[in-house]
């Protein structure tokens, strides 16, 4: 199932939105305990030996691993809480409820940052279509910096709070992506980034608090990718319909994954009313299909989701951590489909 032309070229093409229906394929980020089942089920030493297996156009090389504290810490150090154990690292703050500590908390310093092993990862496969860059998560972040609960509570009773701690989690990671894109050159096309916002029904926050707390850094994170020529491609999971044309509008070049039995997230609704202006990277449902569904079923749904979403898409599963309750059996059947060529 090996390519016979360049992975990185027709990934291209698919983002900017020029692809001739040539098969694009990416396996997604098997979990430890798949990717072991499938190694042992082929005979294969490793992850990239799977890849080449599969035809996989793609590689995700996050550049996260590039931070390296001088005492071991994290790049964010949660603050202590009433239900959490004391954490012991000199200059934690205890708390994040007013501006003042905020100011007083040990922000993430972006000198400790070293990217020579990231880059000579990614220079190992030039020829596919590399998604790298900062995961740059910082709703995720926020949410873990507050507790869950209280970041969306804060939202409506400490605003300038949340605002001034979004503030300092986005500008570190605008100034990484920075000195990292600085670095990387071309040796990769595409800013991956993540911050899941849906769940199964609908948005976890109002469009409107999302438009308020979330999308300026977005915007930020785009304006830093864009000024280096890179493709934008977000992951975000759950149903995100509602927000779709915003993050058209804030420049994003493709979407991942498309959760595929989330509310209006089908093929159908996002081909119709979103399918010239996006690329679209996933959409085979991990939650029914590949976990129950024969490899028969798999590549006709394949097949579909190639002529519904059209030329400009990326076969991939409808969540990228592959977990072991997906036979391998499915997974060869989406990469091989993935690749027919149209009649």
């Amino acid at each position: 199932m090996n390519a016979t032309r360049s992975s990185r070229d027709t990934v291209a093409a698919v983002f900017g939105l020029k692809s001739r229906g040539i098969g694009a394929f990416w396996t997604g980020n098997p979990h430890p305990e798949a990717l072991d089942l499938y190694l042992k089920a082929r005979g294969l030493a490793d992850a990239e030996q799977l890849f080449d297996h599969l035809g996989d156009d793609c590689r995700w090389i996050p550049a996260d691993m590039a931070y390296e504290h001088p005492e071991g810490r994290p790049m964010f150090q949660l603050p202590e809480r009433a239900e959490s154990p004391p954490i012991a690292a000199a200059g934690t703050c205890r708390k994040l409820d007013a501006v003042s500590d905020v100011q007083r908390y040990p922000w993430p310093d972006p000198d400790y940052l070293d990217f020579s092993n990231v880059l000579n990862v990614i220079r190992r496969h030039m020829d596919k279509a590399v998604f790298t860059g900062m995961w740059s998560h910082f709703f995720h972040i926020v949410a873990d910096l507050f507790g869950m609960e209280q970041y969306f509570i804060k939202m409506h009773t400490d605003p300038k709070v949340v605002q001034a701690v979004t503030d300092r989690v986005v500008e570190f990671c605008c100034e990484a992506n920075r000195r990292f894109f600085v670095v990387l050159g071309d040796a990769a096309d595409v800013f991956f980034f993540g911050n899941d916002l849906g769940t199964q029904l609908d948005l976890l926050i109002s469009p409107g608090d999302f438009k308020r707390f979330v999308l300026p850094g977005f915007r930020k994170l785009i304006d830093v990718a864009k000024s280096f020529d890179k493709k934008v491609l977000l992951h975000t999971c759950g149903s995100v319909y509602k927000i779709i044309p915003t993050l058209i509008d804030a420049g994003i070049d493709g979407l991942h994954p498309l959760q595929a039995r989330a509310a209006s997230m089908d093929a159908v609704t996002l081909a119709r009313e979103f399918g010239k202006d996006i690329a679209f990277v996933g959409g085979v449902d991990t939650q029914e299909l590949l976990v129950r569904g024969t490899p028969r079923e798999v590549r006709s749904e394949v097949c579909r989701l190639r002529d519904v979403l059209g030329p400009n898409v990326i076969i991939s599963p409808s969540h990228e951590a592959v977990l072991p309750n997906i036979p391998l059996a499915n997974i060869e059947a989406m990469a091989e489909a993935a690749k027919v060529q149209p009649k």
